[in-house]
């Protein structure tokens, strides 16, 4: 074991540390070339290395160590040379950004910018001399950063004994306006925030609903001998653990192949992900009321020794790590970024600390059974909480729904009713004692109407068909005028009708190609508040009681054609044909 980690270890640190030197380096988002200040230098007088950056726009390096997330902050590390000395690096004057993610105004560099560092020559030293400068730090945009690796950039320095070094080809400033250098803690200090952030996930209310089996699933493994009991704990561990080596193997993929880096939240910018997250905190949460229950099969139970079990705890594990990640973004969010900015060995341990970290209290409970025993016992008490730790889960997905786009999070709240309806069917209409028939028939109608609602509803977003204009009286007036015809569509977020009429009508490419070739201008009409324009006008306009309604004009006609039905579009196509081409 110890070998096959000494190997895993240089395997990495082989990776890591071939990088191709050269005096400029050309990435998608950054050039960098470095310059000496002068071609030849005497020993004993300073002289100075130039590593300018050119920066593609909306991008920038965090400059401040203090205030940069997690000590992502831009590194400018010389390379250790026998007879040079160098000085502190010297930076530029950095400027205000103001970072979403962090909510914070911090200090960066964007654009072009130049970093210089200082050396001198011993007395001793002679001849070409060649000098190494490596880069650190991510560079970010508004939606992500990425850790590059630069490799080294190097440049050959000639040192004399009686020339006379001139100005130079640059001039180096004296005062240093933020200094990004080295990250605010030590490596030390790191790992134990990795840790720390691990074992405070356990105490997170997205774990809860895994914990009670947990638990239990402890307290019966103490009635088996101690060592199957400790053996089984740490299959457990093993499960958390894997999971955090997922992301740092995704975290190495990244970084070698495209130079991006895995932060932690990147996922939660995936509407997809957290669309999933949420649903699943709200199956959970049913199973928190009791609607259904996860229990394993006697015939796999009974089988002491076969191993299945392991399978199982190493699977709960990487449960309750994934169930960790919406409720944990603070500490892991710093965690995260500092290991981005560390060497790729270092970081990838930094990340596994965090798993390691989570997985201790449970490695201390089975390898000390006599703790145990001090578990308190199940009773009214535990079915009150579960339940409650329920409407918890609940809330959290629904600040999770929240966060997605509009017309997925209404397609994600209709889903949500029918997957609960689902669950509903699945662990309630049926029951132990019912026949095996009718359970394959009920929940079988359950998966089925859970898939189908799915694919209907979350099939994802749909292209938009029709150029939908804002409802605007003037510009409804004026297209008239220039007599072209006006579509008018009124609807209302909280309309489920409107919503038929929209897939029905609206989504028919038939439809949308007859507006678009006949120049008809379409306008959505949003009734949702009281206070919208569009709202006063059905009303007090065109004297329509409520949606959904649909209203064709067409220069020259008496009035408007108007249906009020969810399934008009035979008619409204028929009405489109009988207008002139202006395509």
């Amino acid at each position: 074991m110890q070998r096959t980690l000494i190997i895993f270890c240089l395997f990495f640190l082989s990776i890591v540390s071939f990088a191709e030197a050269a005096s400029e380096v050309n990435t998608e988002t950054v050039t960098i070339n470095i310059e000496s200040q002068h071609a030849e230098v005497v020993s004993g007088v300073e002289s100075a290395l130039a590593v300018r950056f050119k920066l593609k726009k909306d991008w920038h390096f965090y400059a401040s160590a203090t205030s940069a997330p997690g000590g992502m902050n831009i590194k400018v590390i010389p390379e250790s040379v026998d007879g040079i000395v160098f000085g502190e690096v010297v930076f530029p004057k950095s400027h205000k950004y103001f970072d979403k993610s962090s909510n914070a105004t911090l200090d960066v560099y964007s654009d072009e910018f130049t970093i210089y560092v200082p050396f001198v020559a011993g007395e001793d030293v002679s001849g070409d001399i060649s000098i190494g400068v490596t880069i650190g730090g991510a560079i970010c945009s508004d939606i992500q950063c990425r850790v590059p690796n630069f490799g080294k950039l190097m440049t050959v320095v000639k040192v004399g004994g009686s020339v006379v070094m001139g100005a130079g080809k640059f001039v180096m400033p004296k005062s240093v306006a933020v200094s990004g250098g080295g990250p605010g803690y030590s490596m030390w200090f790191a790992f134990g925030l990795a840790l720390l952030a691990g074992l405070t996930l356990n105490i997170m209310p997205c774990v809860w609903p895994v914990l009670p089996l947990i638990v239990m699933r402890i307290v019966e493994q103490s009635k088996d001998s101690k060592a199957k009991a400790i053996s089984m704990g740490l299959a457990f561990c093993f499960g958390i653990v894997l999971f955090f080596a997922c992301l740092a193997g995704a975290n190495i993929i990244l970084q070698l192949v495209y130079g991006t880096a895995l932060q932690w939240g990147d996922q939660f910018r995936n509407p997809a992900f957290v669309a999933g997250m949420a649903l699943l905190l709200i199956v959970l949460a049913f199973f928190m009321f009791g609607m259904f229950t996860i229990s394993v099969p006697s015939s796999i139970a009974s089988k002491q020794g076969s191993g299945k079990g392991y399978a199982g705890s190493v699977g709960m594990g990487f449960l309750a790590a994934v169930l960790s990640t919406p409720c944990s973004f603070g500490l892991l969010a710093a965690a995260f970024a500092w290991a981005q900015a560390q060497p790729l060995v270092l970081g990838t341990l930094a990340i596994l600390a965090i798993g390691v970290g989570m997985a201790i209290p449970y490695a201390i409970l089975t390898s000390m059974p006599g703790l145990l025993k001090r578990l308190p016992r199940g009773g009214t008490w535990m079915e009150l909480f579960k339940e409650g730790i329920g409407f918890v889960l609940l809330l959290i997905a629904v600040k999770l729904i929240g966060a997605l786009p509009g017309d997925l999070r209404i397609s994600v709240l209709y889903f949500s009713v029918i997957l609960g309806f689902c669950i509903w069917m699945w662990g309630g209409w049926v029951s132990f004692g019912t026949k095996m028939s009718r359970k394959v028939i009920v929940r079988g109608v359950a998966v089925g109407l859970a898939v189908f609602a799915g694919m209907s509803l979350l099939g994802g977003p749909k292209e938009k068909l029709i150029d939908w204009q804002d409802y605007d009286s003037g510009l409804i007036s004026s297209s008239l005028a220039a007599k072209r015809s006006v579509l008018i569509k009124f609807t209302a977020a909280w309309c489920l009708s409107c919503q038929v009429a929209e897939r029905k009508v609206y989504s028919r490419s038939d439809v949308a190609d007859l507006i678009k070739r006949k120049g008809v201008l379409a306008i959505k009409a949003d009734t949702t508040t009281r206070d919208m324009p569009a709202t006063d006008a059905l009303k007090n306009l065109y004297n329509e009681p409520g949606v959904p309604v649909s209203m064709l004009f067409v220069p020259g006609a008496s009035g408007s054609v108007r249906w009020h039905g969810m399934n008009f579009g035979d008619e409204l196509k028929e009405h489109l044909e009988g207008l002139e081409d202006k395509q």
